[in-house]
Order: structure tokens, then C-alpha cells, then sequence
């Protein structure tokens, strides 16, 4: 009888792209299901009301703050790990935090970044001497994970981005509420932004990071007193 064996590609490049996977999946246990950054009482007002009204309305923030701030600050932290620069991460985090317009999105911030470290914290113990930068801000726990599992920035970026997509997705698809599978349209057509859009913020200027989302502003400090609601923020 003939004996077939597997094997198996252990290239480190893979096991990137598995921890890649696993930090950006809607089950990883920080809480962003629970967030909607302003959507619902946007969709409450009559600004997101189909399937192109939420992808314009993403397609902005893609755009805007995605593009002249998560992204290029993203790219930064990686540098200050990987120069254990941990006055440099602060300084990033707190740039982060101080463009964060609203109560809730501070919220969203602070409140996912202490879940994530306690996330990582069980994953790799080692880091529990870096909890004061962890706690900060997700953007800080989530670098800190792909500079140790070896993840760069490209590829960083694009999970950073689809993650966040997916997780705005799927809140409008209950709020609006919308069917799944236009929900995936929007998730197919913006997508195929985001390579470009990573590269691009790979090249924002120190000067030129940061983004002033007016409407998502509004709409977020509206939600705060909103009568019912699904979501956090």
C-alpha cells in the first residue's frame, strides 16, 4: 500500500499572514462589533440610507482619516517598535488620542485599546512591561502585534483597513438595515481600494497626518444622547 506524507510550508512569511488573520477577525475579542462611529444616528438622520450612501459615506473616511492618519501613524508605531523608540510611541499615541473629535470615539479608543492589551498580554506574556503604551490605544496594541509576528507595514495596513471596513459593514447591514449581500458589495467595491490606499499613506509627510471628519463627528456626538440605540458610538 502506497504512504503518502504531507508537508507542510513553515516559511515565516506565512505564519505572518496566519497572525495576520487572526488579528484582523471580527471574532478577536476587543469589542469593535460594538461600535459604529456615528452610523447609526447618521442612518437615524436620513444620511446613510442604501447600499451607495454607506459606501460614499465610507469611501470619504477611507479616504480622509484612514488615509492621513490610522495609516501613516500605523506605519510610524511599527518603526518605534521596531527601535524600542517608547518615547516616540507615546508621542504617536497621544497624536492619535488628541484626534479622536468626540467623547465616544475617545471611548472606543481607550476602551478597545485595554481589551486588546489583555488580548496580548495572554499571547505574549513578555509584554506586560509595555502595558502603559499598550493601554493608550488600539493602534498601539495592534502594531505591537504585527512588529512581533512579523507582519509589515503593507500588510498591516491592509488589515487594518479591511478589518475596520468589515466592522462598519456589518453595523450599517443591522442598522440600516441592509441584506448581506449588498453589505459584501460594498465590502468587494471599496476593497479594491485598499492596496493603493496603504501604499499611498505609506508616504504621508510628518506634516501632513491628520484628518478632520466633520460628518462622522457630528454624527458620533449626536449618538451620544440618541434615544435608543444598538451601538456604543
Amino acid at each position: 500500500m502506497a504512504m503518502y506524507t504531507m508537508t507542510m510550508n513553515t516559511d515565516g512569511n506565512d505564519l505572518a499572514l496566519t497572525r495576520l488573520l487572526q488579528l484582523i477577525s471580527p471574532s478577536l475579542p476587543i469589542g469593535g462589533y460594538t461600535w459604529s462611529q456615528g452610523i447609526e444616528w447618521a442612518v437615524e438622520a436620513g444620511w446613510i440610507g442604501d447600499a451607495p450612501e454607506l459606501q460614499a459615506w465610507l469611501d470619504g473616511l477611507m479616504r480622509t482619516s484612514l488615509h492621513y492618519l490610522e495609516l501613516p501613524l500605523l506605519k510610524r508605531m511599527l518603526g518605534a517598535w521596531a527601535h524600542d523608540d517608547l518615547a516616540w510611541l507615546h508621542e504617536l499615541n497621544q497624536l492619535l488620542v488628541a484626534s479622536r473629535e468626540t467623547r465616544e470615539l475617545r471611548l472606543e479608543e481607550s476602551s478597545r485599546a485595554r481589551a486588546f492589551c489583555d488580548l496580548l498580554l495572554s499571547l505574549q506574556p513578555d509584554a506586560a512591561g509595555l502595558q502603559q503604551h499598550l493601554r493608550q490605544s488600539q493602534l498601539a496594541c495592534f502594531s505591537f502585534a504585527c512588529h512581533r509576528w512579523g507582519i509589515d507595514y503593507a500588510r498591516a495596513g491592509q488589515g487594518l483597513t479591511m478589518s475596520w471596513l468589515e466592522n462598519l459593514v456589518l453595523s450599517a447591514v443591522k442598522i440600516i438595515p441592509l441584506g448581506q449581500t449588498a453589505g459584501q458589495q460594498v465590502i468587494f467595491d471599496l476593497g479594491t481600494q485598499i492596496p493603493a490606499l496603504v501604499a499611498s499613506a505609506g508616504h504621508v509627510d510628518d506634516d501632513q497626518i491628520g484628518a478632520s471628519s466633520m460628518a462622522m463627528a457630528i454624527a458620533s456626538a449626536r449618538h451620544e444622547t440618541q434615544y435608543t440605540r444598538l451601538f456604543r458610538s
